[in-house]
């Protein structure tokens, strides 16, 4: 009988989409699936955490009903939502404050402004919001639809709700026109998207965000319909539908300028726009793109990171009309979550992208069933970056929390590219598979071979392997007693005997339930190689 032989491989490399099956035998780490996992970034490919509703079992629905969330934002000690035609504020999710309200000049008392009454967001669409700092105890946000013009609210005090002053005040920017996106960019708000101007940017007075036709404030016109703005290090970038520019000396009034970056690249979305690991990242139609700024100054270079995942990024573009993007940059993961969310489909289709960015570039992963409508990030009055995302219900969530969708069990799959061991006309049997798992609770994850590339030809097993009960690793000074699961190693191998033979075979890890997240780190294949076929 022939001496059983060793394989070893770390997950590493992400979800791979756009090569073929022989290509990946070269690459054996990366994923050929990978669903509702996330790169994690210290290695390994772990099982995302999900999502909770804000205010948990007596949380509430902004408007009262089933209003599909159409903004949303940390704000102060709370959270602003829009929905349906109103804005409101909330503490704790369970009760909201409409603030879509004019409060006077000097700002109202809690008891004067939530008697006031409210002035409508007609027509309301996705919402972009900048939050303007100054010397404001939380700063002044504004809030753009692309209906109405922008919306300005601002809260004073520390006490309780009742105790604070509340100032308000909707933003002209140009005549009564509405506007669609804004930033803040070296002490202006930045207005672009704006009704019957969409290719012109304005920009406000110095310092002054409420006000666009004193000293200072000024409008530049662009040769494209533009799609979304951004502020980066001295420059603000603006991204168009078939080229992008940057505006230059925004406070020197003698050499402000537009300048061009590129010519041929255009952004689909502007809600796909974000700043991670020193560079700008966006969805164009040839996938997720960097404007990466180089130790040269004023040099600029584009380059597309999703070459791995092309073919799903390819659908989006084709589809795009179909989607409401959304996204948001994880910052304590490295991570850049892109959402597409087809407002008419039900919650289970629909779908998203995640890229960790690692040492040696962006690595993927998809989600599937995490309806996201409208998604914001932003640090809370204690200095704490919080995550909060709506969806088509009207309910706002607690965003990368928990271990369900909200009750719903997370269907996860990680799936190998089929392995030759070496020498894909030697026949193999495999003996048994050890697999290097970390939980984060007590998990229950399945195992399926499939030999073969699934071919038809060849005995397939019936069932999948059950890895057993994992148990997480317990910390001196965090473990609980009659809780905690004491003498578990922090990544034990787990060994699960196999059946079977091949040419080449696959692995798929699943499990489908609201248990603990996990991260798979590698696995050690023990096999018997056999005769030539």
């Amino acid at each position: 009988m022939a001496r059983s032989q060793p394989f070893t491989l770390a997950c590493e490399g992400g979800l791979v989409t756009a090569s073929n099956q022989l290509d990946l035998l070269r690459r054996p780490g990366v994923a050929t699936e990978l669903q509702n996992f996330e790169v994690s970034i210290k290695g390994g490919y772990r099982r995302i955490s999900g999502y909770t509703k804000f205010g948990e079992g007596s949380a509430t629905q902004p408007t009262g009903s089933a209003d599909r969330i159409l903004g949303v934002i940390p704000y102060a000690d709370g959270v602003i939502a829009c929905a349906s035609t109103n804005i409101y504020f909330s503490q704790d999710g369970i009760t909201w404050m409409q603030i879509n309200k004019l409060s006077a000049t000097g700002g109202d008392s809690y008891a004067t402004f939530t008697g006031k009454a409210a002035t409508a967001r007609t027509g309301q669409g996705q919402c972009s919001f900048a939050i303007f700092e100054n010397s404001y105890d939380y700063g002044e946000v504004i809030i753009a639809d692309g209906a109405n013009k922008p919306f300005s609210f601002r809260m004073e005090g520390t006490g309780a709700l009742n105790t604070r002053t509340f100032y308000t005040t909707e933003i002209t920017v140009d005549s009564t026109n509405s506007v669609q996106y804004v930033t803040v960019h070296d002490h202006h708000l930045i207005a672009a998207g704006v009704d019957n101007n969409d290719s012109t940017v304005y920009y406000s007075v110095n310092n002054d965000p409420d006000n666009f036709t004193g000293a200072g404030a000024g409008a530049i016109v662009i040769s494209d319909k533009i799609v979304g703005i951004r502020g980066f290090r001295e420059d603000l970038f603006i991204f168009c539908e078939n080229s992008i520019h940057k505006l230059i000396n925004i406070n020197n009034s003698s050499t402000v300028a537009v300048v061009p970056v590129a010519e041929n690249v255009g952004c689909l979305s502007g809600y796909s726009i974000q700043e991670i690991g020193g560079d700008l990242v966006f969805l164009a139609p040839d996938g997720i793109r960097t404007v990466a700024g180089t130790a040269r100054i004023g040099d600029v270079e584009l380059g597309t990171v999703s070459k791995a995942i092309q073919p799903i990024l390819t659908l989006v573009a084709q589809n795009i009309n179909d989607y409401q993007i959304t996204s948001i940059v994880i910052r304590e993961k490295s991570q850049y979550r892109l959402f597409y969310t087809n407002v008419n489909a039900v919650q289970g289709a629909q779908r998203g992208i995640i890229g960790t960015l690692r040492p040696n570039g962006f690595e993927w992963s998809t989600t599937r069933g995490l309806e996201v409508t409208e998604i914001g990030s932003g640090f809370d009055s204690t200095g704490v970056e919080k995550y909060y995302h709506g969806n088509n219900t009207g309910y706002v969530f607690v965003h990368d929390s928990g271990n369900s969708f909200d009750g719903t069990a997370i269907l996860a799959r990680y799936a190998t590219p089929d392995f030759d061991y070496g020498d894909l006309g030697t026949l193999k049997t495999l003996h048994y598979v050890r697999v290097s798992l970390s939980a984060e609770g007590l998990v229950t994850p399945e195992i399926q071979v499939k030999f073969d590339y699934n071919s038809g030809l060849v005995p397939q097993p019936t069932s999948n392997y059950s890895l057993g009960t994992i148990n997480p690793s317990s910390l001196f000074g965090s473990a609980v007693f009659g809780i905690n699961v004491f003498g578990a190693a922090a990544s034990p191998m787990v060994r699960i005997p196999l059946q079977g033979s091949g040419t080449s075979n696959n692995f798929t890890f699943i499990s489908n339930d609201i248990k603990a997240p996990y991260i798979i780190n590698g696995l050690y294949v023990d096999y018997i190689p056999s005769g030539r076929r």
